[in-house]
C-alpha cells in the first residue's frame, strides 16, 4: 500500500459492510400467535404492488423488524410463480432496510410487518423494488 492510498477506500468500505444486507432467520417472522395477531389488530396500507400488514411489539429481538412474505394462491396457482414473486420481495426487503433499520433503531422501536404481494400479474424486480421503497418510507410515517 503507498502512501497515498486510504485504508477506507469505497470498495473496503463496501465489503466491510456487507453485513447488513443479509436476512437471517431471526429476522423472520415466524410466530403464529404473532401473524395471527398482525392480521386482527395490525394495521395496513398498500404500496402498491404490496400490501402492507404490521404491528408494533414489545419484541427483545437483536433485530428491530421481523419480516414475512406472502403470495396469495388465489391469484397465482403456480408454486414456481408464487416462489418467484416471494424472492423478489425478499431481495428487494434485504438489499433496502438497512436505511430503514437505522431509523427504527433511532425510534428505538420493534414491529412485526407482513408484504403481501396484491399485483394481479408477475411484475419485474424494479417494481417490486419501488413499492418497497415507498412501504419502508410509509411504515415510517405510520409509526
Amino acid at each position: 500500500m503507498t502512501e497515498g492510498e486510504n485504508l477506507f477506500s469505497p470498495f473496503l468500505l463496501y465489503f466491510s459492510s456487507m453485513e447488513g444486507f443479509t436476512f437471517h432467520k431471526e429476522e423472520r417472522l415466524c410466530s403464529q400467535k404473532i401473524i395471527g395477531g398482525l392480521f386482527t389488530s395490525g394495521e395496513s396500507f398498500l404500496a402498491y404492488p404490496l400490501k402492507v400488514v404490521f404491528l408494533k411489539t414489545e419484541l427483545s429481538e437483536t433485530y428491530p423488524v421481523q419480516a414475512a412474505f406472502t403470495v396469495s394462491k388465489r391469484n397465482f396457482k403456480r408454486a414456481v410463480k408464487r416462489n418467484i414473486l416471494k424472492r423478489r420481495m425478499r431481495e428487494a426487503y434485504r438489499l433496502n432496510k438497512p436505511a430503514f433499520y437505522g431509523e427504527l433503531a433511532t425510534k428505538n422501536l420493534h414491529v412485526a410487518v407482513m408484504f403481501v404481494y396484491i399485483g394481479k400479474d408477475i411484475a419485474e424486480y424494479p417494481a417490486i423494488e419501488k413499492g418497497m421503497i415507498s412501504a419502508f418510507k410509509k411504515l415510517l410515517g405510520k409509526l
